[in-house]
């Protein structure tokens, strides 16, 4: 019997990221490849890397260098970078680091069993194409194994929006849906494996136009398959929100009650320099209809702060925006330059500036975060249990406005959607009661 092979792959960023390095591990199940949770026992290693945090190409060729001596006790262990900073950095990525054996952009990720094979042969194999071949479809068959409740299925890649700060345009390349019929048979998969919950996937998903009703239309298809209990949707663009998915949030019973919308600033001499394409005032009138459409909705957002040419005027519009739209999760950042995108080339803010003005946007986004919190207690909740907690006899799971729950409950709920009543709240979490039907 053929000892398995083991695979360590380590996930930088987002979800997408999460699970692009799930379909590689699939695509390596077929060599004979196993995951470990360690990279010390690994045959091959996989860095799935992320281009869009502050010096995250430094990051990686750090992370590659506590490898040097494991590589050095094990000449056969094969070495690989994928994802963003793959596409980013290329051939310079092994020059650097020539204990590198292997590195795959974010859209050729499909052809790493035939560049596995190339590797074990002592080549190098570097491909970060944008393929015609449809990655998808090659990796079409998702596993039988039993999944857990939640799962995220990539529905939309790229994008054409061309923001100043961005470099997606440029490691994953212009927007491409997938069919809707092929997304309907993995979700299928995946609700067949035991998943309840979908988050549909993409880095610009509300752009998606693999269905004729676009987004929505999609959405109302994945409403028909049964076992799956909700639908989620993560990330959005302003301009892409149309009536079809606004009504969707008012009317979809699986839609959950949470929307990340980044917005990024509330000056619109900003967002014009950002290359936004919306204003400070038409997203607060595009928050007010889906509001309308669902008042319960708790909304997300993302924000740059220090962008080039940033005034005290303009870092005000955004804090009066965030005052006046209220949020109950946000992200928050300091501008730091990605070679290659226009805004790189613009004069910088001091970093004492950028660090006061976040800590100030960070400051009134966590009073906002923890009035949400708080306004959750009382309310019964709905909760997808996912695992156990430290304590004995404690589930989490997450209600549908994507709150993490503690509550006491037998194992059997895991997997399950049950009532939950609010008696705590803290920063990060909810505590709560479990409820009879």
């Amino acid at each position: 019997m053929t000892t398995p092979k083991k695979l360590f792959i380590k996930t930088y960023g987002c979800q997408m990221n999460v699970y692009d390095s799930e379909r590689m591990a699939e695509a390596l199940g077929g060599k004979g490849y196993v995951e470990t949770q360690t990279p010390d026992d690994a045959d091959m290693i996989l860095l799935n890397t992320c281009h869009i945090r502050e010096k995250a190409a430094e990051k990686v060729y750090s992370e590659l260098g506590r490898y040097k001596d494991l590589k050095a006790e094990k000449p056969d262990l094969k070495i690989g970078v994928a994802g963003c900073v793959a596409q980013a950095e290329g051939e310079e990525i092994i020059r650097r680091q020539p204990l590198v054996d292997l590195v795959v952009g974010p859209q050729s990720y499909h052809r790493l069993p035939a560049m596995e094979d190339a590797v074990r042969t002592g080549v190098k194999a570097l491909d970060t194409d944008f393929p015609d071949d449809d990655k998808f479809e090659t990796l079409k068959s998702r596993g039988k194994a039993k999944r857990g409740p939640t799962a995220f299925l990539t529905v939309q890649e790229g994008c054409d929006k061309f923001c100043a700060f961005c470099v997606v345009p440029y490691t994953r390349g212009a927007e491409v849906s997938r069919p809707a019929d092929r997304i309907i048979r993995e979700a299928q998969e995946l609700v067949d494996a035991g998943v309840r919950e979908i988050t549909l996937l993409g880095q610009n998903v509300n752009a998606y136009h693999g269905h004729p009703q676009g987004l929505a239309g999609l959405i109302w298809e994945l409403d028909k398959i049964d076992g799956l209990a909700r639908i989620r949707f993560t990330t959005s663009h302003p301009n892409d929100m149309d009536d079809a998915l606004i009504e969707a949030h008012g009317t979809c019973e699986k839609l959950m009650p949470y929307l990340h919308l980044p917005v990024q600033a509330g000056s619109d001499r900003i967002l014009k320099a950002m290359n936004r394409k919306h204003t400070a005032e038409s997203y607060i009138r595009l928050i007010e209809r889906i509001r309308a459409a669902r008042p319960d909705l708790l909304l997300s957002g993302d924000f740059i702060v220090g962008f080039p040419g940033e005034t005290e005027a303009d870092f005000e519009d955004t804090m009066n925006l965030i005052r006046e739209v209220h949020y109950g999760q946000a992200y928050s950042f300091k501008y730091s330059t990605r070679p290659g995108t226009p805004a790189a080339e613009k004069p910088q803010l001091p970093d004492d500036v950028m660090n006061d003005r976040l800590q100030r946007l960070q400051a009134l986004l966590r009073q906002q975060q923890t009035e949400t919190q708080q306004s959750m207690v009382g309310r019964d909740v709905k909760v997808l249990f996912e695992k156990a907690g430290r304590e004995d006899g404690q589930m989490i799971g997450k209600s549908e406005y994507l709150h993490a729950v503690y509550a006491d409950a037998p194992a059997s709920v895991l997997g399950t959607v049950q009532p939950v009543r609010i008696a705590a709240a803290s920063p990060n979490s909810l505590a709560g009661k479990l409820q009879a039907d």
